[in-house]
């Protein structure tokens, strides 16, 4: 599986503490080896975001992200606090 990260994501990411671009790498490991690790809190969302899907790098911050390449891969398309579903 290969992780795509939009531009949005980038930019995002680029604004977050050490401590916090720490817990994503951890988080963004244990993704590669299982998406839906309970660790991750893996869940899909709702509403205007129905076709996409999130998970928990801790109790604040969460990554939302779909399937591409007929769900061969998946794109990372936001990185935050809940703020990002807006």
């Amino acid at each position: 599986m290969e992780i795509l990260y939009s531009n949005r994501f980038n930019k995002q990411f680029s604004k977050l503490s050490n401590e916090i671009k720490r817990d994503f790498e951890e988080k963004e490991s244990i993704f590669r080896l299982n998406i839906f690790d309970s660790r991750l809190k893996t869940h899909k969302l709702h509403g205007k975001f129905s076709d996409l899907y999130s998970f928990s790098i801790n109790y604040r911050y969460r990554i939302v992200f779909d399937y591409t390449n007929n769900g061969k891969d998946v794109r990372f398309h936001a990185i935050g606090t809940h703020d990002i579903y807006e």
